[in-house]
C-alpha cells in the first residue's frame, strides 16, 4: 500500500471517527450540557465551600486567641490600681475566660478551635465550682478526634468524677489515660493522678506501688521525678 494510501485511509478514519463522536455529542447534547453545568457548579461550591472554611477558621483563631489571652491575663498587685486587662482575682479571671471560651464554643464548635474552646470551658468551670457544666464541656471535648485533646480533656474529666464522688469512674479513666497515651498526657501523668486518688482514699500501698512504676519508667523525666519525692516524702 502506497503512502498516497496509507494518508487516505487515515484520513477517512478520522473523519469516521469525528463524525461518530459527533453524531454520539448530537444525540446527547443535553445530557453532556448538564453536565458540564453540574461539574462547573460543584466546583464552584466546592471553592466556595473552602473559602468559607478558611474565613471562619480564622475568625476561630481569632476569638480562642482572644479568651486565651483572658485566661492567662495578669492579677493585679495588692493595692495597686485598676488597670484595663488585668484581673484583681483568678476567680474573676477565669469567669471572664469562661464566658469567652463559651462564646466560641457555641459560634465555633464545629471547627477545632470550637473542641478547644469546649475543653477550656470545662477547666475553667471546674475552677470555678461548677462541677456538672464543667462535665458536659469536657465531655464534649473528649469526643474530638485530635487524641491529644481528647485525653486532656479526659484527664480533666477525671478529675471533676473524683471531686464528685466517683472514683470508680475517674479510676477507668485514669487506666484507659494510661493504656492509651499522647503528647499531651503520658502514661505517667495519668498513672501519678491515679495515685494521689488512691493516697486520697486511703489506699497507700496501691499508690506507692504506682509510684515505683513511674519512677522506674521515667528516671529522666518529670513525671518519674515527682513519683520518686512521693515515695521519699514517706507517703
Amino acid at each position: 500500500m502506497d503512502t498516497q494510501t496509507r494518508h487516505a485511509l487515515k484520513g477517512d478514519k478520522f473523519a469516521q471517527a469525528t463524525q461518530t463522536s459527533m453524531s454520539w455529542l448530537s444525540g446527547h447534547r443535553s445530557g453532556v450540557v448538564r453536565w458540564v453545568i453540574a461539574t462547573g457548579v460543584v466546583l464552584v461550591l466546592g471553592v466556595g465551600a473552602l473559602i468559607f472554611w478558611n474565613m471562619r477558621s480564622a475568625a476561630a483563631d481569632i476569638a480562642l486567641g482572644t479568651a486565651l489571652d483572658t485566661y492567662s491575663a495578669p492579677l493585679a498587685q495588692p493595692g495597686a490600681p485598676a488597670e484595663q486587662g488585668i484581673y484583681a482575682t483568678a476567680t474573676q479571671r477565669a469567669q471572664a475566660a469562661n464566658q469567652q471560651f463559651g462564646a466560641v464554643a457555641q459560634q465555633y464548635g464545629w471547627l477545632p478551635q470550637g473542641a478547644k474552646a469546649h475543653y477550656f470551658a470545662g477547666v475553667t468551670d471546674q475552677e470555678l465550682g461548677n462541677a456538672s457544666a464543667s462535665e458536659t464541656e469536657l465531655k464534649i471535648a473528649a469526643k474530638s478526634w485530635d487524641r491529644n485533646l481528647a485525653n486532656l480533656a479526659n484527664l480533666a474529666l477525671a478529675g471533676v468524677y473524683h471531686q464528685t464522688g466517683r472514683d470508680d469512674q475517674a479510676l477507668n479513666l485514669y487506666n484507659a489515660l494510661a493504656a492509651k497515651p499522647s503528647e499531651t498526657v503520658s502514661a505517667g501523668v495519668a498513672q501519678l493522678d491515679l495515685a494521689e486518688l488512691y493516697a486520697a482514699s486511703g489506699k497507700m500501698d496501691q499508690a506507692r506501688a504506682l509510684w515505683a512504676k513511674v519512677k522506674d519508667a521515667d528516671k529522666d523525666g518529670a513525671a518519674g521525678s515527682i513519683a520518686a519525692q512521693k515515695l521519699a516524702a514517706g507517703q
